[in-house]
């Protein structure tokens, strides 16, 4: 039975940033990547919007964290990518209102923007008229424009992340599920494929769609469930390309639930969509028809058994779940939600759909949307759980944090000294 040092689970952007600062400031030990694809990022982190966010949407009381990795991140990503000479494009975002009280929801934005960290000059509300000679095709009472927002390719970042991160001596271990975890005196033993043992002196489960079961593999988030969104997109032809320069959000319409309002997407290469939604789906890879089928009865009896149980019975999370399913199903009322500020979109020009992603939202035992990131310790071990949007932005920051944070409570002998992490020292790397 192979022994590692330390073991991240999950090749997405969390756990390649976290196993990349892990294999730099630790040269004399064995860290292993654990992905069950064969290659990094092929979930979550390589089927998002692409988005650098500026954190103007995070209310600082509520997602503290995810605000500060954000506002950290921005500039980690524009130097990493610099150095590795991969695509970076700092085009903005705009974020409009339909009318007069959406409007003071954008002056609430750009309040949490700025306590959050952002310039006051990296934030301006225009009125109607005003956002109209900016942007010819938006319609809108008023627009929150944010300059310090990017567009990037998270795949090809993760992919570059695992291979410096090999380079510094990291074991990339690619097509391993981790089927079960157990404690052990002094390590944690994971079976790969139900038939492979590997043994962990600390384990980090930085696995996405998958880190909440494999935390109670432990018994950890034992009080806690989670619910799966899959986030779908339609490609815009290329017509429409040259629409607009920036990217465009609505207010959000439910801001107490994960459904997300379709935006218009500028994406990193120049290319266009619109999405996401947020249709409910039963697993982390519940794509297709089939995946929910396999998985409907087990996951909605182990909602049931959970505090998850209270939200199914909510009358308006079902009706909102009715409407994202809606939104599945036709094109033209999801296209037209875009329409609404943007009116030149015809949904008859939409002919393809996009590369769907799938969002997991926790759900603590009272049957409460968890809002923040939450980081729980267990034997040998620490779980990254609920780690959503913008978690690709603030990867980089949040993966020293998730580092520094092992170490100083002595879970894990990691070194943090001065040491060369690529184009930063680990100690310049800002703490959030």
């Amino acid at each position: 039975m192979k022994r590692y040092h330390i073991a991240i689970v999950g090749g997405g952007v969390l756990g390649a940033a976290v196993a990349y600062f892990a294999a730099f400031l630790n040269p004399d030990k064995n860290v292993a990547l654990i992905e069950r694809e064969d290659a990094p990022a092929r979930h979550t982190s390589g089927r998002n919007t692409g988005k650098v966010h500026a954190p103007y949407l995070y209310d600082p009381g509520q997602k503290g964290l995810f605000a500060r990795s954000a506002l950290a991140g921005y500039s980690m990503w524009k130097e990493y990518a610099r150095t590795r000479r991969l695509p970076f494009r700092e085009d903005g975002v705009i974020e409009v209102a339909l009318d007069a009280d959406q409007a003071n929801t954008l002056d609430r934005h750009r309040e949490w923007g700025i306590r959050n960290g952002l310039d006051e000059n990296d934030l301006t509300v225009l009125d109607g008229r005003e956002m109209r000679r900016a942007e010819p095709d938006v319609r809108c009472h008023a627009a929150l424009v944010c300059e310090r927002d990017a567009s990037a390719d998270y795949r090809s970042l993760t992919e570059r992340l695992v291979q410096d991160a090999v380079a510094a001596g990291a074991e990339f271990l690619p097509r391993c599920e981790v089927t079960a975890m157990s404690q052990a005196d002094d390590h944690v033993r994971l079976t790969l494929n139900r038939s492979v043992s590997i043994a962990a002196g600390f384990v980090i489960n930085a696995a996405g769609g998958r880190s909440m079961r494999l935390a109670h593999m432990l018994r950890v988030a034992a009080g806690y469930s989670n619910l799966y969104f899959r986030g779908e997109y339609w490609l815009a032809p290329a017509s429409y390309h040259a629409l607009t320069s920036r990217s465009v959000y609505s207010v959000p319409a439910n801001p107490g639930y994960p459904f997300l309002d379709p935006h218009w997407i500028v994406r990193v290469d120049g290319s266009c969509e619109v999405g996401p939604n947020a249709t409910p789906v039963f697993g982390p890879f519940g794509y297709d028809a089939a995946d929910n089928l396999r998985h409907v009865l087990p996951k909605t009896l182990e909602l049931l058994g959970s505090g998850a149980r209270h939200i199914l019975a909510n009358p308006e999370f079902r009706r909102l779940a009715a409407s994202e399913l809606y939104s599945s199903l036709s094109k033209r009322h999801m296209v037209g939600r875009v329409a609404r500020f943007i009116p030149r979109l015809d949904h008859a020009a939409f002919r393809r759909r996009g590369t769907a992603g799938i969002r997991s939202q926790a759900v603590d035992r009272d049957g409460s949307f968890v809002s923040d990131v939450m980081m729980l310790e267990g034997p040998h071990s620490m779980h990254v759980l609920n780690y959503n949007s913008p978690g690709a932005t603030g990867a980089l920051p949040f993966a020293a944090h998730v580092v520094r944070r092992v170490t100083s409570s002595g879970m894990c002998g990691m070194q943090l000294e001065d040491a060369a992490c690529g184009p930063w020292k680990f100690a310049d790397v800002p703490y959030i």
